[in-house]
């Protein structure tokens, strides 16, 4: 089998795996609510589901219910033992764009349960494009590359307008996190 078939096999496996993927629809998750369990344990077990997904806590205050974690950057598809990119969309852009997230958990008593919060931030690169003057200079659209030799050197002008742009909470990761959270308290409480 020659190279170019193999590329069209691997190319036709892709996309019918994707054609046939079930269209879920996602219900949101904006906050969890558990009883019988007491703050220190939920910062413990949040801590634990962050940490399985890759994050690193940034901050932890368990006597607030406050934990943040620092910046991700978004899975790409060759990195299939993360799980940070809930949904097609969100796997498509991490591998179109150079995608970051951050997450905040909050934990409150409310009514005799320990409510918890989760607000995931995504951002996005903006790197302005260098002008080019002939369709022959083509491959110095975003760095200083040569035909030979691509690589990503930015010019002067380019590093000043780089810049990381703030897009919209990812629920969908949100809900995931919650998710995960309840499934590990609950099961910690039945035991």
């Amino acid at each position: 089998m020659s190279k170019r078939d193999l590329l069209f096999v691997i190319g036709s496996v892709f996309f019918l795996l994707t054609g046939c993927a079930e269209n879920r629809r996602y219900e949101t998750v904006e906050q969890i609510c558990v009883a019988g369990v007491d703050k220190a344990e939920a910062v413990q077990t949040a801590e634990d589901v962050l940490g399985q997904m890759h994050f690193t806590i940034e901050k932890a205050d368990a006597q607030r219910g406050l934990i943040r974690t620092r910046l991700l950057p978004g899975a790409q598809f060759f990195e299939f033992w993360r799980s940070d990119n809930v949904g097609a969309f969100n796997c498509a852009e991490a591998n179109l764009h150079s995608i970051r997230r951050f997450v905040q958990l909050h934990i409150s008593q409310e009514n005799g349960k320990l409510c918890i919060d989760c607000n995931v931030k995504a951002q996005r690169l903006n790197l302005p494009e260098h002008e080019v003057s002939s369709s022959a200079r083509a491959y110095t659209l975003f760095s200083r590359s040569t035909l030979s030799l691509q690589k990503l050197e930015l010019y002067p002008e380019q590093k000043k307008g780089m810049a990381w742009i703030d897009l919209d909470n990812d629920t969908r990761l949100a809900t995931e996190i919650l998710e995960r959270i309840r499934k590990q308290l609950e099961s910690k409480s039945n035991k």
